[in-house]
């Protein structure tokens, strides 16, 4: 297969904001692989000192911008516009008001493609608005080993949300952006479906990620459970886990045991289904399925303290709180609806005041 061409075919677009450049050199190095196969612009929100810092060790072919303003989503007022919201659609929406390709991959700091990996999720895009690629780690520190229970669990189930995306820059466009909520991937696929585009999930295209560190895992549990009060469902089943696993622990003696193990071992089989779907033996091991109770036991937890945040006005965010995790469906569809609708109405009120267009 061969790699996109760079320039008008395809752009690599990175939203960054870095407060220390401990990985600086590994994604230099990255960058540099990446700018031979694509466009590449890095949409740079971190201190001044540390965008001219990475201004100095990126390969000049990178594209290097800082993040506009009340991006996020184009509509004034809405959560995604301003400061109030997510940084990090802000970041690509910069990247992608700025980009002459159609074809488009967002991606995190942590993501690596190959070659071939890029190649493919830009191809896909001849059949789809938004394509939706599958992350792993290459490196399995404890914590990585976790965090993969948990995609397993989503592949078992669904699907897992990665840290990279591709997409149609026409379709995001006309969809007018999207806002910058907590679960800002989510809400991107959902704002480009509820503007009638297309995705297409494909769990056998492995991108690598680099795992975070130890202490930036930890930080984020509480946060990455609060983002199923965009899936309701979701959310139900995991406010049911602590409960079940408390009544478990009241019964007596080989009861207890019994019930206990059974919970443990549920998550496992599902962690172990989701390994084997669509090849995933080739990129987990056997030995994150074992993770598996320990993450539900996570999310036991973590579920309850983020509907304490819910309740109290959101989950802390870069300084703000943010209380919506993503809009739903039909509250997208509807707006979408409505806006065309609107620019129905302009277009028959601009026909029917012939003197209004020479103004």
């Amino acid at each position: 297969m061969n790699a996109p061409a760079p320039g008008k075919t395809a752009e690599y677009i990175l939203p960054l904001r870095w407060t220390d450049d401990s990985d600086l050199p590994d994604l230099a190095a990255y960058l540099r692989r990446l700018t031979n196969w694509i466009a590449v612009t890095v949409v740079d929100g971190s201190a001044p000192d540390l965008f001219e810092q990475h201004r100095r060790v990126f390969p000049p072919t990178v594209r290097h911008l800082r993040p506009m303003a009340a991006i996020g989503n184009d509509r004034p007022g809405k959560a995604g516009a301003g400061r109030g919201g997510n940084g990090k659609v802000a970041g690509v929406m910069t990247g992608v008001r700025a980009s002459t390709a159609d074809l488009l991959v967002i991606a995190d700091d942590d993501v690596r493609y190959t070659r071939e990996s890029l190649a493919a999720v830009v191809q896909h895009l001849s059949s789809a608005d938004v394509v939706r690629p599958q992350n792993y780690f290459d490196r399995l520190p404890w914590h990585a080993r976790w965090d993969t229970a948990r995609t397993l669990i989503n592949r078992a189930w669904s699907a897992d949300f990665p840290g990279t995306l591709a997409l149609r820059r026409s379709t995001l466009v006309a969809a007018e952006g999207y806002d910058g909520v907590l679960f800002e991937n989510l809400e991107l696929i959902r704002t480009i479906k509820a503007a009638g585009g297309c995705e297409k999930v494909v769990p056998d295209l492995f991108v690598a990620r680099r795992p975070p560190k130890a202490r930036h895992f930890l930080k984020q549990r509480v946060r990455h459970a609060y983002d199923d009060f965009a899936q309701p469902r979701r959310l139900g089943a995991e406010l049911a886990l602590l409960p079940a696993i408390l009544a478990a622990a009241r019964l007596p003696g080989r009861l207890r045991v019994a019930a206990l193990l059974s919970l443990a071992a549920a998550s496992a089989v599902a962690a172990g289904t989701g390994r084997r779907r669509n090849g995933g033996t080739t990129v987990f091991p056997f030995s994150t399925v074992w993770f598996a109770p320990l993450w539900g036991v996570e999310r036991a937890v973590c579920i309850w303290i983020a509907l304490g945040f819910r309740l109290s006005g959101g989950m802390p965010y870069a300084g703000t709180r943010l209380k919506t995790a993503a809009h739903s469906e039909a509250d997208l569809r509807l707006r979408h609806s409505r806006r065309a609708g609107t620019r129905r109405q302009d277009r028959i009120d601009d026909h029917s005041n012939p003197e209004q267009e020479h103004k």
